[in-house]
């Protein structure tokens, strides 16, 4: 995949599991675009595990499967980040 469908993958899924995601997400153009790109790898490498049942590192492309995909690969990106990040209150 050419680098401009990463790119427009990339807005649309990140911009789109901002949205889902409760609570506030800040960031940046940069930051919706990068959190796009993750979920993409993040939930084609999830479909493959489920699909084939072996771990194999892959992306999704751009089509409308693929933008599911990369959206849920986003939320599950932002969960882990937030679980990750989240202090505990003392």
């Amino acid at each position: 995949m050419n680098i401009l469908a990463w790119i427009v993958l990339g807005l649309i899924a990140g911009a789109i599991a901002k949205a889902i995601y409760p609570g506030h997400q800040g960031g940046s153009i940069l930051g919706t675009l990068i959190l796009g790109v993750i979920g993409a790898f993040v939930g084609g490498t999830l479909y493959n595990l489920l699909t084939t049942g072996t771990l194999a590192l892959g992306a999704a492309g751009l089509s409308i499967g693929g933008i599911v995909v990369a959206v849920l690969g986003a939320i599950v990106a932002l969960f882990i980040y937030y679980a990750a990040t989240r202090r505990s209150a003392l």
